[in-house]
C-alpha cells in the first residue's frame, strides 16, 4: 500500500534540484537519500532521492536522473508515494492515512447523511475529501479541521460542517 509523502513543485535553479510540499509528518525518513518512491502519474517513477536539503523554509530534492531544470519542471505536481504496512497508523492521532479514510460515512454535524469517501484527492493546496452522494452525483469536501471537525475510524464516519452552498448541488 501506497501514501502520498510529498508533491513535487517547481524547479530550483539549473541544476535539476525540486522543491517538495512535504506531506508527511517523518520527511527525514520516508524522503532520505536511496528512498526509493513511487509517482503519481505512474509513468513519472519509480524515482530515487539522491540527496535533500532545506532552503528557506523549503524541502528541496535531487532526484536520480534528473539533471537540469527542464528534467525537474518536467516533474511538477508528481506525487511522491511510499510504502507502508496496510495495518499501520500515524503516531500523529490527527493524522490519517488514505486508505483509512475511504470507505467512511460522511454526515453533516446535524446528523444529515452526505455519502461515502471514494477517494482523498491531493491537488495543490490542500487534500479534499470526494465524497460519493446517495444520487450518484459526488461532494468535494476541503480536508481541514474548520470543515471535518471529527473522524471516528471506531464508528467508521467523518462528521463534516460545511459552509454554505459546500454540499448544494450547484455546489458539489
Amino acid at each position: 500500500m501506497h501514501v502520498v509523502v510529498a508533491r513535487i513543485g517547481r524547479a530550483h535553479g539549473i541544476r535539476g534540484e525540486v522543491a517538495v510540499e512535504v506531506r508527511t509528518d517523518e520527511p527525514e525518513l520516508r524522503l532520505a537519500p536511496g528512498a526509493v518512491l513511487a509517482t503519481e502519474p505512474p509513468e513519472r517513477g519509480p524515482l530515487t532521492v539522491e540527496s535533500g536539503r532545506v532552503h528557506s523554509g523549503r524541502l528541496l530534492l535531487r532526484i536520480a536522473g534528473v539533471g537540469d531544470r527542464s528534467a525537474a519542471e518536467a516533474l511538477r505536481d508528481t506525487l511522491l508515494l511510499a510504502e507502508v504496512d496496510p495495518s499501520a497508523t500515524p503516531e500523529d492521532p490527527e493524522e490519517f492515512y488514505d486508505h483509512q479514510l475511504v470507505g467512511l460515512r460522511v454526515v453533516t454535524t446535524d446528523g444529515a447523511e452526505v455519502g461515502e469517501v471514494s477517494e482523498v484527492a491531493h491537488p495543490p493546496g490542500h487534500d479534499l475529501l470526494v465524497v460519493a452522494r446517495p444520487d450518484g452525483s459526488e461532494a468535494l469536501v476541503p480536508f481541514v479541521a474548520e470543515i471535518v471537525p471529527e473522524v471516528d475510524l471506531g464508528a467508521g464516519r467523518i462528521v463534516v460542517a460545511p459552509p454554505p452552498g459546500l454540499l448544494d448541488e450547484s455546489g458539489a
